[in-house]
């Protein structure tokens, strides 16, 4: 008889490709991963697990387990949300997991009301970037994940994935106080065209959204400082060191100095929940994805789709 938590244990290295990968999806320690997966290949017979440089791979024997695993696990997944919905009971646990400024704006708003309306259901969250966010959810590691496009760039999403729009959230630009466009009621995106600009990290979903708005506006985009938190762009603003975007969930406070700027071409982000669709039916991750909506409804403005 196979063990379900050695198979977890065997799914979670495939995936994640290392076995310090695997403990930290699981949350346990690269020592337990080792042992359950000692256990799977004396309850198999067979040497699942090879070493491969410094780190490990799979085996044929390891690749053949580890897909048989990740169907099972599915099958488990979706006999539980099935028997959650027949209870039709918000209890157990949902993970849930959301880009930074998502986690900000919403999640204190979305968790509170989860523990007043159902005290018996535990609720861990986690900040994670959108791909990365989509790519927990299809590895299982979360359950739902909050995520985001823009209104001129989809972000893709896999087949398999529920999606449910949470709110639509507008973006401005943040210049320095002693800008001269800073007077300025409205502007547009063609103004900042000799600017230096202050952007998301390379690679990530949003700098990509940038470069392809700048030069679809026929701006060649200048960046020249990257950092991944709002606060800290606008500290560099502040500074005078250029201009950036700035969405309006999880603002906060905006620094002395700095002068926000609507712009004609309504910059503007789609904020949405995704989940398996194996998932669906669970209670708690209705109940969660209710909660986000309701924490949107709170903050920002509805949702233009679905």
């Amino acid at each position: 008889m196979l063990n379900l938590e050695r198979l977890r244990t065997l799914d979670a290295l495939a995936r994640h490709g290392s076995v310090s990968g695997a403990a930290e999806g699981l949350h346990v320690t690269t020592s337990a991963v080792s042992q359950q997966l000692s256990k799977l290949e004396r309850e198999v017979g067979q040497q699942l697990v090879a070493r491969n440089g410094r780190g490990v791979r799979l085996t044929d024997a390891g690749e053949l387990l580890a897909s048989h695993a990740a169907r099972i696990l599915s099958q488990v997944e979706l006999a539980q949300a099935e028997i959650e919905a027949q209870r039709g009971q918000v209890v157990g646990e949902v993970r849930v997991a959301g880009f930074p400024t998502a986690a900000r704006g919403l999640f204190p708003h979305a968790v509170t009301s989860l523990r007043t309306l159902h005290p018996d259901l535990r609720v861990r969250s986690s900040e994670l970037e959108p791909e990365d966010g989509i790519r927990a959810v299809l590895r299982g590691d979360v359950d739902l994940a909050v995520v985001l496009d823009w209104s001129n760039k989809r972000l893709p999403v896999p087949g398999g994935l529920v999606q449910a729009a949470l709110l639509d959230d507008a973006a401005d630009v943040a210049l320095p106080v002693t800008h001269p466009l800073a007077g300025r009621a409205e502007t547009g995106l063609e103004d900042f065209a000799d600017d230096e600009w202050v952007s998301w990290p390379e690679g990530e979903f949003c700098y990509e959204w940038l470069v392809f708005t700048l030069r679809s506006q026929g701006i060649e985009p200048r960046i020249a400082h990257f950092a991944g938190e709002h606060h800290t762009q606008l500290a560099l603003i502040q500074a005078g060191l250029g201009v950036c975007v700035t969405p309006r969930l999880g603002r906060g406070h905006v620094p002395d100095g700095v002068v926000l700027v609507p712009v004609r071409q309504q910059m503007r982000r789609h904020i949405y929940a995704v989940w398996r669709a194996d998932a669906d039916r669970r209670p708690s991750v209705r109940a969660a994805v209710e909660a986000l909506r309701e924490a949107g409804r709170a903050v920002g403005e509805p949702a233009t789709r679905a």
